[in-house]
Formats: C-alpha cells, structure tokens, sequence
C-alpha cells in the first residue's frame, strides 16, 4: 500500500450515502469505493445505476431504500448496515431539494418541506450513525452536505427556504462536531457552488448566464471535482479536521 493510499485511503471502512441514486450523490459513491469502503447507498428510489456503476468499477455496494425525513426508516436502514457489514465509519449526508421560490410565492409547506429534508434529515442520519459509531466505539466521520448557499445569498433566483437550510446544516455540523468529539466522531460539511450536474441541464439558460460572471473561475464545477474533499474528510488524513466548512465553490464566496 503506497503512502497515499494508507493517508486517504478507505479499505475496510463502510460508508453510507443518502440521495446517492444520481448527481453528486453517485459521483461520490463511487469515488468512496474506487477508494475502498463498501457503500450503503440509502435513498428512496432509484439506486439501481450507481449499483451498476460501481460494480463496473469493482467495488462493493448495495441498496437499501428509506426516506431520510423518517426516523424509523433512517434507524432501520443504519440497522441493516450494521447487521450486514458489522460497522459504519462514514457517512456522506447528501440528500436534498431546492425550490426556487421567491419568499411571497413560498408557502409555510414549501418551507417546511424543504427544511424537513435539507436540515431535519440530516439530523435524522447523523444521529442515527452517530448513535451507531458511539456504540461500537468507532472513530467515524460524517459529511454533511451543505451548500455555499449557507454562506451568501444566490441571486438572481430566490430560494430562501434552501438558504436557511444549508445555514442551518453548517451550524449543525459545528454543534455536532463539537458535541461528539470526546467519542473521536469527526463531522464537517462540504458547501459545493455551482456543480453541473444532470438536474442542472434543466436549469434556465438566463440564470447560467447571469451565474457565469459571478464564478472567479467562470465556470460551474464538476461532481468528480468533490471527490477529493470528501475523501479527504472520510479518512485519516483529516483526523485533526473537524467542525469544518469546506467550500469548493471556484471562488464564488470570495467575492
């Protein structure tokens, strides 16, 4: 095993990811098991491709289906990791929805549904794994997934209920980091910018063009470009980094 493989490297670890049934979430499932963790791709529906795909690559992966905003869905689903694999030692906690909504469109119900999903889901997952890891006495580490949406406002679109949401993910990477630190339980958040990905072929040309001058780099980043960040959060060479925001956003808060 060469030095790099052993600093980021994840042979014999387990990990979970929610919502990894396309976009970033299957991106990253795959980058987890080229790395060598055996993947739990929970979600609702739909994880039949990034299966395929990571059995094409040779790694080990399987299903289990569950909605992230139930605790008894979540609770089973990280009962079954362990009744399989014996473990968990990573979670990449990515499921989430946007609406575009300016806030007089926005209904209480669109807000709360948002929030139960991108914030209360997340809570949901990293309590569970949290509750599994203490248990067994693993020194495990969870990704939240949050948004430099939690950082500035976008504009010109107005998603207010999804700006809160991630605002709320970051504080409650901090408050967990800090909380769970005397288990050796690491948990950060990674805030993407603008990512391509197959959902964003739909977005308006009008809001593309109005993103572009805005991104120091003039471009939208890749999925595959935040394999490296999750890796490097998942395995032991962050062992020191925790209650962190991790920003691959190609410069976009810096302005």
């Amino acid at each position: 095993m060469s030095y790099l493989e052993e600093l980021f490297g994840l042979t014999g670890k387990v990990a979970l990811v929610t919502g990894g049934g396309r976009g970033i979430g299957q991106v990253v499932a795959r980058g987890l098991a080229k790395a060598g963790a055996e993947v739990a791709i929970v979600c609702r529906s739909g994880a039949e491709e990034t299966l395929s795909l990571i059995a094409g690559d040779g790694g080990k992966a399987f299903y289990i289906a569950a909605d992230v905003t139930s605790e008894e869905e979540v609770d089973r689903a990280v009962a079954q990791i362990l009744s399989r694999c014996g473990r968990l030692d990573v979670v990449f906690n990515n499921a989430g929805i946007c609406m575009h909504q300016s806030t007089m469109e926005m209904t209480p119900a669109d807000f709360r549904q948002v929030v139960d999903v991108n914030l209360t889901g997340e809570f949901i997952v990293a309590r569970a794994a949290g509750r599994a890891m203490m248990e067994r006495h693993l020194h495990g580490s969870i990704i939240n997934m949050a948004s430099m949406s939690g950082s500035i406002v976008n504009t010109p679109q107005w998603q207010c209920s999804y700006n809160a949401s991630k605002a709320g993910v970051i504080h409650l990477t901090r408050s967990l980091a800090a909380e769970w630190a005397d288990y050796g339980i690491r948990v950060n958040s990674l805030s993407p910018g603008y990512i391509a990905t197959p959902m964003s072929v739909d977005t308006p040309q009008e809001l593309k063009d109005a993103w572009m001058p805005l991104i120091p780099m003039h471009r939208m980043g890749k999925p595959e470009e935040l394999v490296p960040a999750v890796l490097y959060l998942a395995s032991d060479a962050s062992g020191y980094t925790s209650g962190s925001d991790v920003l691959v956003d190609g410069a976009y808060c810096c302005l």
